[in-house]
């Protein structure tokens, strides 16, 4: 069974995303994809959205 994570910050800056993809991977989590919400008034992201997955090998 594939188990998904998904985890949202309003800090988007580089240490930030690298803090949270450095602690997810580290618990066994792969990274799949990264997502951002804009805003309209800022080229710079409100928020990001970043999903992980993992995958339950053992037998149901």
């Amino acid at each position: 069974m594939t188990q998904y994570k998904v985890v949202e910050t309003s800090d988007v800056t580089e240490e930030v995303l690298e803090a949270i993809l450095n602690e997810w991977t580290a618990e066994g989590w792969r990274f799949d994809m990264m997502q951002f919400a804009m805003r309209d008034s800022s080229k710079r992201p409100a928020m990001a959205f970043i999903t992980f997955i993992k995958s339950d090998d053992a037998p149901a």
